[in-house]
């Protein structure tokens, strides 16, 4: 059986605050190799929390075409949404606002794992 494509995209220019940071972003490149229009498309995000994120992911998709649907799927479900998106497949649930997490990839930190600790402690890098 065949992988499924893969593709990646970078929403830097979708954010709703772009102007709010004054640092220069860094701008990554948006990689889909193939056509989205009627696919069903799985969108993976590491942290779902305001929601912000995926819609702007969900607004650079529609750039590229209409899906005929789109799953999300996220390692890590803060709750407290800004806006009305949920995800389809959640890995934990972390629901204490103040908690931090920690998400490291093997490919960024040499590790795969999701650290969750309380106020103020930190477990190596973030983002």
């Amino acid at each position: 059986m065949a992988s499924p494509p893969v593709g990646s995209l970078d929403i830097t220019f979708y954010r709703d605050d772009a102007g709010a940071s004054p640092l220069d972003p860094v701008v990554q490149d948006t990689d889909l190799p193939f056509d989205v229009s009627g696919k069903t498309l799985i969108l993976v995000d590491d942290v779902l929390f305001s929601g912000r994120t995926i819609r702007c992911a969900l607004d650079e998709l529609m750039d590229f075409g209409r899906p005929a649907r789109v799953l999300l799927a996220v390692l890590v479900d803060r709750g407290h949404r800004e806006l009305p998106i949920q995800a389809d497949v959640v890995g934990i649930t972390v629901p204490q606002r103040d908690e931090r997490v920690d998400v490291h990839l093997s490919e960024m930190d040499g590790e795969d794992a999701v650290w969750v600790s309380p106020p103020g402690e930190r477990k190596g890098k973030t983002r």
